[in-house]
Formats: C-alpha cells, structure tokens, sequence
C-alpha cells in the first residue's frame, strides 16, 4: 500500500530526499508522516504533515528535516539536510485515512549517515 524509497549512505553534513507513495487505493489520507527506528531503539515520530499542510518535527530534527505532500499523486517527501550520524535509522512512512479510521505503514527504507 505504502511504498518508500531513497534511502541510503551518507557523509555526516549530507542530504538525502525520501518519498513515499500511497497506493490510489486508499481513499480520504488525512495525515502523512515520518517514523524512524534505529537499531536497539523504539520507533519515533520524526515529522508529520496534516491534510491542511500544519507541519511538526521531532525536535532535533527542526531545521534540518521538512516534510511535504503531494495530494494529487498520494506521496509525501522528507527532504533531509546537515544529516548526522544519530540519524542513522530505518524510515517509515505512515499515513491515516479517514475513510478506512486507521493507519498503514510503508516497508521501510534505511538511511545511514557515515561519521
């Protein structure tokens, strides 16, 4: 349902740009977001972006990380600059549909930032 890509090695200081594609499936996406897990850890929120465009981030990912959608192609971007080594981690693109009341996650896609 949920397909991410663009993961990928990195030098700390670099960027990397994913995307997620929502199948046309699924019907009435109200928010999009942004989880990570890096190995050991829990899962965390990293940003999120509601239907109206209402942005929030993990704190230490503020000025670094912006998240975008697309509505009328389903997808939803998270442009990663100055990346560090703590952002090293699986990402995961999650969104909610009204319609269906309930979340879908993407497969994952691995980013990790070489110190």
């Amino acid at each position: 349902q949920l397909q991410a890509s663009g993961g990928g090695l990195v030098q700390a200081g670099g960027s990397l740009r994913l995307s997620c594609a929502a199948s046309g499936r699924i019907r009435s996406i109200a928010s999009m977001g942004w989880y990570r897990q890096a190995t050991g850890k829990q899962r965390e929120l990293v940003a999120r972006i509601t239907g109206g465009g209402i942005t929030n981030y993990k704190d230490s990912v503020n000025s670094r990380f912006t998240i975008s959608r697309d509505n009328a192609k389903n997808m939803v971007y998270l442009q990663m600059n100055s990346l560090k080594p703590e952002d090293t981690a699986v990402y995961y693109c999650n969104i909610y549909s009204d319609y269906y009341r309930m979340e879908f996650w993407g497969q994952g896609t691995e980013v990790t930032v070489s110190s």
